[in-house]
Formats: C-alpha cells, sequence, structure tokens
C-alpha cells in the first residue's frame, strides 16, 4: 500500500475572519427557521463540475442554500443561491478569480467578498449576457453607505453593517 501524502503548513484565519462568518451565520439563521433554505459557515463543501468536465469542490465561508436535499454524505453536489467569501492575503486571489467563476458557472444568484480589514462588501449578482452566465457588481458597501446593505436574492432575510461587523477591531 502507497500513500503518496504531502503535509501543508496553513496558517489559521484571523479571529476577524471568522468573526464576520458567525455574525453573518447568526444574523440569518433565525430568519430562515421554517424556510426550505439553510445557512452554512465555512465547514461545508459543495462538488461542482466546472466548464470543462473537471470536478471542483470548493468550501466557502458563508452559503445559503435551498437544496440541502441534494448531497452526498457532507457535501452538497447542488449549488446554493449565495455564497460569502471574507478574503484574506492568501486567499483572495483564488477568491477573485478562479472561485468566482466556479461559482459564475454554478450559476449561484449571489457572491459575496468581504474585506474586514477595510469593513468593505462587494455584492456581485448574475446576470446573463447572450445566455452566458456573468457576475456584475452590484453595490459596494462601506461604512459611508452601509444602510444600502441587503441580501439581494434574500430580500426579506436582513443583516445590517455593523452586525455583520461585530466585535471586529481593526
Amino acid at each position: 500500500m502507497n500513500y503518496d501524502l504531502q503535509i501543508v503548513d496553513m496558517a489559521g484565519a484571523m479571529p476577524e475572519h471568522s468573526q464576520v462568518i458567525v455574525n453573518f451565520v447568526a444574523a440569518v439563521r433565525k430568519q430562515l427557521k421554517n424556510s426550505t433554505c439553510y445557512v452554512f459557515s465555512d465547514n461545508v463543501q459543495y462538488k461542482f463540475k466546472d466548464d470543462h468536465g473537471e470536478d471542483k469542490i470548493v468550501i466557502p465561508d458563508a452559503s445559503i442554500n435551498c437544496r440541502v436535499k441534494s448531497r452526498r454524505g457532507n457535501t452538497f453536489i447542488d449549488a446554493p443561491r449565495f455564497v460569502m467569501e471574507v478574503i484574506s492575503p492568501s486567499t483572495e486571489q483564488y477568491d477573485r478569480s478562479e472561485k468566482m467563476d466556479i461559482y459564475r458557472q454554478q450559476e449561484i444568484e449571489e457572491y459575496w467578498i468581504v474585506n474586514w480589514r477595510e469593513k468593505k462588501i462587494e455584492i456581485y449578482e448574475l446576470d446573463y449576457d447572450n445566455g452566458i452566465p456573468n457576475y456584475y457588481l452590484w453595490k459596494v458597501i462601506t461604512e459611508q453607505n452601509k444602510e444600502e446593505l441587503r441580501i439581494v436574492h434574500f430580500p426579506a432575510v436582513t443583516i445590517s453593517f455593523d452586525d455583520l461587523f461585530d466585535e471586529v477591531e481593526l
């Protein structure tokens, strides 16, 4: 029996990174109670086929999934409707490129990129250009326009800017 193992040293996430995720999940969870949708933190993985037929596994920082019966073990095989990534220096490029492209290919309706260091949320909305799904920057939310924060595709679910960044100190 030959195991080809590789040990990789990975730094843990900053507590502020995790706090944003916890704040989001805590604010949204009760609002989705008794619905067919669930909010998940960064312990849930999704397995998709990309445009080239290759399997891709992603673990978003937070997701809202309304197709929770479509899973195999701990892996969902159908796309959520909403995904949030909290960027860090080591993941920002991946979150903005390959991961965003995987989400686009799966036609995930809404994608948030959250920068806790700048207290900024980029909200991307999926739309179609000649039948091809693409993300378009819908709005950037900062302290100056924080009252405009909303989950576009879940209008009945609310989270405030202050709640999202609660206890996140720079």
